[in-house]
């Protein structure tokens, strides 16, 4: 009697609800917002307002738009852009046990019972790690190391187009046609072997980024990959993260051009500027 008591109680406490004594224990049935699901409609979610957190002249990635609930203005670099709702948190409806009576002609669907909201911790899955894919600690995460790639592309497509004379996108072919090289000067490793080489090399690392379950640690290691001690200094540290957003923003901005500059013009950043004076 205490364990089927002790059963029922857990059981309670997962649904959030009472539980029917004369239904028996079957599957639950979650449905997503904007599925119907027979002919029930889903209760209105009660809605957070974050106008008292928010500061009297927030700024907004488009003049006069309203960012969403989702978007408070905490993050840093919060300006209110998610058109899609792809950050919006997931919300699922929590459905009553149907009823399994043999003896009758139909078998009735439970009732909506509830919301469930998932939350967004992380758990210790080396490949992936969080619970939610679509969420907006994961979009931050991939929006930062994302513009940190752009930022060395960026970088790196200026730097070896002014110094070699070769644009970043016809890079590969002098490296098959002359072997692999850095600013013009030859490495002791065939394409093959460095090409391994950063794969190993990356991969490593990115596992164990993975395996660290801190969400700040995850964006902001330090250690290492601080090694001027920038953000040591609690009163700017927040200021240098705003600044990084913003660059590697503008830098996916700016390689999504180089992108397009190449596949049309067939010239890298520096070539087409050049073309302009002439």
């Amino acid at each position: 009697m205490a364990a089927t008591t002790t059963t029922a109680a857990a059981t309670s406490h997962f649904f959030g609800t009472r539980i029917l004594p004369q239904k028996p224990s079957s599957a639950k049935f979650q449905a997503r917002f904007g599925f119907g699901f027979g002919k029930k409609k889903a209760p209105e979610p009660p809605k957070k307002s974050f106008s008292k957190s928010l500061p009297s002249e927030r700024l907004v990635w488009l003049p006069g738009a309203n960012p969403p609930a989702w978007l408070d203005g905490t993050m840093i670099g919060d300006r209110g852009f998610d058109p899609f709702g792809f950050a919006k948190p997931a919300e699922y409806l929590q459905f009553d046990l149907d009823s399994l009576d043999q003896n009758l002609a139909k078998n009735v669907a439970g009732e909506i019972i509830g919301v469930r909201t998932e939350v967004t911790e992380i758990k210790p899955t080396p490949f992936q790690p969080y619970s939610e894919v679509f969420g907006l600690q994961r979009f931050r995460e991939c929006e930062l190391i994302h513009g940190r790639w752009a930022m060395l592309g960026t970088l790196g497509a200026i730097a070896v187009e002014a110094l070699t004379g070769v644009s970043w996108q016809d890079a590969g072919k002098v490296e098959l046609v002359e072997g692999s090289s850095y600013l013009g000067q030859p490495l002791p490793f065939s394409l093959t072997t460095l090409i391994w080489i950063e794969v190993l090399v990356i991969g490593y690392i990115e596992f164990q980024r993975n395996a660290e379950l801190d969400p700040e640690k995850r964006l902001y290691p330090g250690g290492y990959f601080d090694p001027l001690g920038l953000a040591s200094d609690p009163e700017k540290i927040d200021n240098l993260k705003l600044a990084e957003i913003k660059h590697s923003r503008l830098a996916m901005v700016a390689f999504l051009i180089f992108g397009f500059q190449a596949a049309f013009t067939g010239k890298g950043p520096i070539g087409f500027i050049a073309t302009l004076n002439q």
